[in-house]
């Protein structure tokens, strides 16, 4: 960015705090329904596009074309049985979807809808499209973020249950595995921007999209924002094949609805944030700015808005409606072995080219400088990899005896482990007649030790179609 830009995008943080205390509540009420309004619309939308791929109808009953659908399944939730499990912890029981659904509502408060400037009229003030900023609006959506899981981890421990508390203990390995590669992904924008304010970030997009400039961020934030919000193919802490529902195996009534709601909300908020980072937030599309210079002005940027994060959401749909359920190790690897190294080296790089072009250089001796040694250390990769598959075979060590009820119940085999054998019964299919040997008389030997092949079904001789041969 130019100096002047840096300026003008430097002094957007002194436009919030000055709205008079009424505006500040009509836009906290605003943010709140934007969010149930959409939480209510995309659960239809989920319904309605998974049917569509798996060739079904979807709901169709309440409401026209099914899209009351929402509103009946909230109604019906209020009214069934609220029940407290005798042996629950039952403060932090209670407490825990609250701890779970307030930080997925408050993570929405510095998602900036329009320009930062007052372009915006209500009722007669002059205002931002945007509840309010911080010079650390990130670290704000982090923090929130993070206690919305212990919500989830509470909930396991406090139901006094193994599924639900093995489902906690999932939740708590999955936010220290994936918001580790969702910070660094962030910084990689905290470098290109200079700033951690998301009106901002948004501002520094003016001419070209994050998306475009940090792409190896952007599909590592895209990762870690599925695995943030437990759906699937990662939705391991409420894996009803295996957890039986996972933490929330014994909530029922609006504490269930309270978790379904705050995943759902969580699910807004992260595609709100993928658009503010990289998406370039409420600025129109390419071919829409280039001829319609009012595309980035006034009520439009919400319509912008609006539009990427509903497709960010039939993302998520799509990859539901898709991809079969990971692995717990599977998921693991992909966090700590795949999505965390890429990030350091790709945050190394960002910063070496930005330090770069910082110091003068133009864009040939910055590829020269980075590109060089990227390729060297492939290339290098590449002959050790070629010449470790040289090495001598591997000796066939014997294989582990593995007793599958040595616990009292089955179990899966370990890596390197093999099941015995299963017995196998005599087949009870009759012998064929190339396969079948001429018959014994009574009392003849056996030879060699073999004893003689039965008589065939049916006919006392070894010949299927009868003794005549009929």
């Amino acid at each position: 960015m130019t100096p002047t830009t840096t300026t003008a995008v430097s002094g957007q943080l002194s436009l919030f705090g000055t709205d008079p205390w009424w505006l500040v509540l009509l836009k906290a009420v605003f943010t709140f329904a934007f969010l149930v309004v959409t939480v209510l619309i995309a659960i239809v939308w989920e319904r309605k596009v998974v049917a569509w791929m798996q060739l079904r109808i979807g709901p169709n009953r309440h409401g026209p074309w099914g899209m009351l659908q929402s509103l009946a399944d909230g109604v019906k939730l209020a009214l069934k049985e609220d029940l407290v499990v005798t042996g629950a912890d039952k403060v932090v029981y209670v407490l825990a979807p609250i701890v779970c659904v307030i930080p997925a509502f408050m993570a929405f408060a510095v998602i900036p809808f329009g320009p930062a400037g007052h372009e915006v009229s209500i009722f007669g003030t002059r205002t931002t499209m945007q509840l309010t900023d911080l010079p650390i609006g990130l670290l704000y959506i982090l923090a929130t973020a993070s206690v919305g899981i212990y919500g989830i981890v509470l909930a396991g421990w406090s139901s006094g249950s193994t599924y639900p508390l093995l489902g906690g203990l999932r939740s708590a390995a999955q936010m220290i595995s994936y918001e580790i590669a969702m910070g660094l992904s962030f910084a990689a924008v905290f470098i290109y921007s200079k700033s951690m304010s998301t009106s901002e970030i948004v501002g520094a997009q003016h001419d070209k999209w994050f998306v475009l400039l940090l792409p190896v961020s952007f599909l590592v934030y895209i990762v870690a924002m599925v695995g943030e919000t437990n759906r699937a193919p990662f939705d391991l802490p409420e894996a009803e094949g295996e957890l039986v529902g996972g933490f929330n195996t014994e909530y029922s009534s609006l504490k269930f609805a309270m978790f379904m709601l705050a995943e759902y909300v969580n699910m807004v908020t992260v595609s709100a944030v993928a658009t503010t980072l990289f998406l370039g937030g409420w600025r129109a599309p390419w071919p829409i700015s280039t001829f319609w210079e009012g595309a980035n002005h006034g009520w439009w940027p919400i319509l912008w808005f609006v539009i990427k994060v509903q497709l960010l959401l039939f993302f998520f749909i799509w990859l539901r409606g898709t991809l079969p359920r990971l692995r717990y190790d599977q998921f693991m690897k992909l966090g700590w072995k795949v999505l965390i190294p890429v990030s350091l080296v790709w945050l190394v790089l960002v910063a070496t080219v930005r330090a770069l072009r910082n110091e003068g250089y133009d864009f040939s001796k910055v590829v020269l400088y980075v590109g060089a040694p990227v390729v060297v250390v492939l290339l290098l990769s590449l002959v050790w990899d070629v010449f470790r598959r040289k090495d001598k075979p591997a000796l066939h060590r014997p294989q582990e005896v593995f007793d599958p009820m040595a616990g009292g119940f089955p179990v899966p085999p370990m890596p390197g482990q093999q099941l015995p054998p299963v017995p196998r019964r005599p087949s009870r299919i009759p012998a064929s007649p190339a396969q079948v040997e001429a018959p014994k008389q009574d009392g003849e030997p056996e030879q060699d030790g073999e004893p003689a092949e039965p008589a065939a079904v049916g006919g006392g001789t070894s010949n299927p179609k009868g003794a005549d041969g009929a």
